[in-house]
């Protein structure tokens, strides 16, 4: 694999000259040098500068992925492409990236082999339709294509992180107003309470009550617990039965499921249209869906998926057995393999769940945005209300006096 070399040098003239060049070794390039009647001085691999690591964004890829087909229709080549946007990419990880892909297509090696060799930004499905493309000399259309294809994608994951961006700020703040209360205010309370030694009522003993607990050893314990939950359900579902049992559990929330598997049902449309239409072999294209889904449940069923199709049978008919991918879908999928168009009959199904997604995001925001309201009212009210109950009974005594 090629390397790229920093080298300052001399010519016949004296003049110094300095600049990079990619190569195998340092010999090379001070044989190279020599040739172009430079004395070199100095010749030492080039590092990638240090801080300045970041990570390669969808974004980023779109960018690329779209000024790369651009390039290649235009007639560039593949090499200058690829250096012109090693040279002018905004995030330095994906140029330097670029660069070694650059190199190692210079060597003879395919571009879909070259990018094989950086998985964390170039996947699977990149990989074998960059191959498809280079094998059917449609490279530029395949291109295209997974550009449309990340977008879409893109704002697939912004559509589910923000349903729970509001509801995640508000019960945030919520339990930090409370935790205020109960930490810093309460105890004012408790201790005009004590000093007039009346018997409080049983609302106004348990809100003191709690008060000392989540002020002395209790919110340390609570605030251990549920750092220990997390750390243990992060380790139950590196294994594959906890990463499965709890994907389950997901898609059986009563909104959240709903949201989730409509969202399962658009990449799996999405992924395998995209992939079939740009000509990768269905096998292997439901193999890439299956290892790209991002839940396990859907990942076992689009495998058995695979497994039905390599014995004959059509893509419908194994689908429908499963709870996860709804009855309309097996039947417009089974309409699209009868036509010869399933890869355009996917993307439609796609697009139709991309809305739907909207749909259920809306409806979830919809409906937590009361849930909550009644939640920090009810909390709030019963903390007012247990703080002024002997209040009024004090002003009742005295009254009556």
């Amino acid at each position: 694999m090629s390397t790229t070399f920093k080298w300052t040098g001399k010519t016949a003239q004296g003049n110094v000259q300095s600049g990079e060049m990619s190569a195998d070794n340092r010999d090379e390039v001070i044989s190279f040098l020599k040739r172009q009647r430079i004395s070199a001085t100095k010749v030492e691999e080039k590092k990638p500068p240090k801080g300045k690591k970041q990570k390669v964004t969808d974004k980023d890829m779109v960018v690329f992925t779209r000024q790369f087909a651009t390039m290649f229709t235009a007639g560039i080549p593949i090499v200058q492409g690829l250096d012109i946007m090693a040279k002018q990419a905004d995030n330095p990880s994906l140029g330097a990236i670029i660069g070694q892909i650059k190199n190692d297509v210079e060597t003879g090696t395919t571009l879909a082999d070259s990018m094989m060799k950086h998985p964390r930004v170039f996947d699977n499905l990149y990989v074998n339709l960059v191959a498809a493309g280079e094998a059917g000399g449609v490279l530029d259309g395949v291109l295209q294509r997974l550009a449309g294809y990340i977008e879409k994608s893109m704002k697939l994951k912004k559509k589910v992180k923000g349903a729970m961006i509001y509801p995640t700020i508000v019960i945030s703040v919520a339990f930090l107003v409370i935790a205020m209360i109960m930490i810093f205010v309460i105890p004012v309370f408790s201790k005009i309470f004590g000093e007039m030694g009346a018997k409080l009522p049983a609302p106004t003993r348990s809100i003191i009550w709690l008060s000392e607990f989540l002020s002395g050893i209790g919110g340390a314990f609570i605030a251990g617990g549920i750092a220990g939950s997390i750390f243990l359900l992060k380790q139950y579902r590196r294994t594959k039965a906890g990463e499965k049992r709890t994907d389950q559990i997901l898609l059986k929330l009563p909104v959240m499921g709903d949201l989730l598997r409509k969202v399962a049902v658009a990449r799996f449309t999405r992924t395998l249209g995209t992939l079939l239409n740009s000509g990768v072999p269905i096998l292997d294209a439901l193999e890439i869906c299956a290892k790209s889904s991002g839940n396990k449940v859907v990942e076992e069923v689009v495998f058995g998926v695979k497994a039905e199709v390599a014995s004959g049978k059509t893509v419908a008919e194994p689908l429908s057995k499963s709870t996860v991918f709804p009855p309309m879908v097996c039947q417009m999928i089974t309409v699209g393999e009868s036509t010869g168009a399933l890869d355009s009959m996917l993307v439609k199904i796609a697009d139709f769940y991309d809305d739907e997604v909207d749909d259920a995001v809306s409806n979830l925001t919809a409906m937590l945005e009361p849930m909550l309201m009644v939640f920090l009212g009810i909390t709030i009210g019963y903390i007012v209300v247990a703080l002024y109950l002997p209040i009024f009974k004090m002003g009742d005594v005295t009254a009556g006096g």
